[in-house]
């Protein structure tokens, strides 16, 4: 996925936002299974570096326009 607009960007950055405050309560949370508590911080981890990713590349892009 690029990021094609601001709007987006926008977006983009509330979801993150969203996905770490997620991740923090999953990681605070000691209680269920802990095999099951770490694929979700796997998952959710490589979401965010997903987004993250994205979010560099949008605004390396822009930098770079004239």
């Amino acid at each position: 996925m690029n990021l094609k607009n601001e709007r987006e960007l926008e977006v983009s950055r509330e979801k993150l936002q969203g996905l770490e405050d997620r991740y923090r309560a999953i990681k605070s949370d000691q209680s269920g299974n802990p095999y099951h508590r770490e694929l979700e911080l796997r998952t959710f981890k490589r979401l965010i570096n997903q987004l993250t990713e994205e979010i560099v590349r949008f605004k390396a892009r822009a930098t770079v326009r004239p």
